[in-house]
């Protein structure tokens, strides 16, 4: 495998400020991390596409196409402007671009089923605002055939879940060790009561917590990603 440039912004190779639009940088690397074995004991094998709809795609021999997704929010500049001045210049500035890495990044099914994709609801569902820990919970309870507020959205996409088995081959897969503990429960950014609290940060202090909690886990997965790469060689 070729070298994964872990500090690298995507925000410098998209031209509409998405990367997850048109970073073609960002979809060579999705690419190349995850044309791999699966845990359902066949390969995935990726190619980009060329822009679809202005955007860019991901076309495999498995499943539908896939587009790539931040999986964590910054919550700044949304939210009619609520979470202005919790951070400084700098914190903000480190944040935005840690989320913006390549642990920052998954990929999901990129068209709509009867609905909104994942990407589309875990970013309109209130008990979701976008949070990948509170989406990442949604899918261990999907495995666990339990409820969730993305159940039926995830439901539409059962082919493509079913390609990791369970919820330990999804967050193998994916490298995404670092967001649960004891290979079941989530490590959440935020305090969680099943769903009940709202999903965004509700002090300063929480949001501090929220960011601090997001780049270690930034930090964390890009350093898998690295060490991955060294071991395909």
């Amino acid at each position: 495998m070729n070298k994964i440039d872990i500090a690298f912004d995507f925000r410098q190779d998209s031209k509409c400020g998405d990367p997850d639009t048109d970073s073609q940088k960002l979809y060579e690397a999705h690419s190349l991390l995850w044309s791999k074995m699966l845990p359902c004991g066949k390969t995935l094998d990726l190619e980009i596409l060329g822009r679809s709809a202005g955007r860019l795609l991901i076309k495999n021999n498995l499943c539908d196409n896939l587009s790539s997704d931040r999986m964590c929010p910054h919550f700044d500049g949304k939210y009619k402007g609520r979470f202005d001045g919790w951070l400084d210049d700098l914190e903000r500035a480190e944040l935005k671009y840690k989320v913006r890495t390549i642990g920052g990044h998954i990929v999901f099914p990129a068209h709509s089923k009867n609905g909104f994709t994942i990407n589309q609801a875990r970013g309109v569902n209130r008990k979701i605002c976008d949070r990948f820990d509170l989406t990442l919970e949604c899918i261990r309870r999907f495995y666990e055939e339990e409820k969730s507020p993305l159940y039926d959205t995830l439901m539409r996409y059962k082919d493509f879940f079913d390609l990791f088995v369970d919820f330990c081959g999804y967050v193998d897969f994916f490298m995404l060790q670092d967001f649960v503990r004891n290979k079941d429960q989530i490590n959440f950014s935020l305090p969680f009561d099943n769903f009940n609290r709202p999903a965004l940060p509700q002090t300063v202090d929480e949001y501090k917590r929220y960011k601090t909690q997001t780049i270690d886990l930034m930090d964390s997965r890009n350093k898998r990603i690295l060490e991955s790469s060294y071991e395909e060689e």
